[in-house]
This record gives structure tokens, sequence and C-alpha cells, in this order.
């Protein structure tokens, strides 16, 4: 991977972390790129030299250039994706490997016209906001499924595609963006999350439940 990759793939993950709300941290960006903490901070000194990256207290945030140079990472990763998805049918639990193969290679007009090409959408197949160019940022992600009362529908607008195995065994529950499900209960002693999708029950782990995010519907009398 070459230098300029590697700080691409370094912008684009301190982005995706702070959209999940909490601080981000050397030791928390080692654990999402699965790289050791030593060689994050000498990564992370590049950044900071080029006027990427600014350190506080414990955490660390990019700079103006540095959020416009992830942002612009990211907006080409989902674009193909995306176009991967809807022209070739390449299934979920593929395309991020699959789009991080092909992305060094997709220069900023080509994604402009994959974009166009498209029709301009607005999120990826797996409900990750496609970055816009003088739009405010909408990485916060959603409401995991942990947090839904159970007895309650619950409708997926973004999984998590950081376990291509665990996206593609969702994806064969139809737990996928744009599906609902009913939150049946919660098995006690940390036991899984139970959910039923097309009339099938299914148990959720924490590995796979910590996958998905959306919205939790209003209450209502009768199950639909």
């Amino acid at each position: 991977m070459s230098p300029q990759s590697t700080d691409e793939r370094y912008l684009r993950a301190i982005f995706q972390l702070r959209g999940l709300g909490d601080p981000v941290t050397t030791s928390a960006l080692a654990r999402w790129l699965d790289v050791s903490p030593p060689s994050v901070s000498n990564r992370l000194r590049r950044l900071e030299q080029v006027g990427m990256l600014v350190r506080g207290s414990g955490d660390l945030a990019l700079t103006e250039e540095g959020r416009r140079m992830a942002a612009a990472v990211v907006r080409r990763h989902r674009l193909i994706e995306t176009f991967l998805h809807r022209a070739l049918g390449v299934p979920l639990h593929e395309l991020h490997e699959s789009a991080e193969a092909l992305q060094d290679g997709v220069s900023e007009q080509l994604a402009s016209r994959i974009d166009e090409a498209l029709g301009y959408p607005t999120h990826d197949p797996h409900g990750d906001p496609i970055p816009r160019s003088g739009e405010p940022e909408q990485e916060a992600w959603p409401e995991p499924i942990t947090h839904a009362p159970d007895g309650r529908w619950f409708t997926i607008t973004r999984i998590s595609d950081r376990e291509p195995e665990a996206v593609a065994y969702l994806s064969s529950l139809g737990l996928t963006p744009g599906s609902r499900c009913f939150v049946s209960e919660r098995a006690p002693f940390g036991g899984p999350l139970w959910v039923e999708v097309d009339g099938q029950r299914h148990a959720l782990g924490d590995t796979l439940a910590n996958l998905v995010f959306g919205v939790v519907e209003p209450a209502r009398r009768v199950r639909p």
C-alpha cells in the first residue's frame, strides 16, 4: 500500500470514528484499523506534520483540510460500492474489500461521473451517507438495534461493513438496509437479542447486533 493510500485509510477511519460520537484516541484508531498503537502513532505524526490532523488532550481531530480530504476519500469509496452493487450485483459483504482494491485507480473526476450515472445517490448499499461537497457532514450513526425496546418494530437504515462474514450472515437473514424486523426479547444474563423477520425468529449475539442500526418505529396496539 502506497504512503498516500495509507494516509487516506487513516483519514477515512478518523472520519468514521468521529461519526460514532466517541473521542477518537490512538488506541481506538488502532483497534479500528487492526494495527499496532506504535504504527498508528507514527502515521499520526505524519498527518500532523502535513496539516491534516491536530491532537488535543487524548482526542484526535481533523483540520479543515483533513476533513475535506477524508470526505473526498469516503465519497469515492462509497460511490464505488454503490456502482458495484447496482451495476454488477456484487453482494453487500464483498463491497468493502472490492472498493478498497479499486479506489486508488478512481480519480475524483471519474468518481463524479459515477455519481452522475447513478443519479446522485445519497447513501451506499450499507446505508452509509455519501458526502457531498459543501454540505454538512452526516456521518453520525442512527440508533443501534441493541437500544430498541422489546416488542417494537425496527427499520434498519444502516449496517456496519467492518465484518464481511457477519454482513453476509445478516443478509441471509434479510437484515439489510430498508428492511424491518420485530424485536421480540433479550435473553437474560447477556444472552442474544431475538428478532423476527418475515415470520422467522432469529437470535443475534453481540457481534451481529452491534452492526445493525436504524429507527425504532412508533408503538402500535397490534403488530402489522
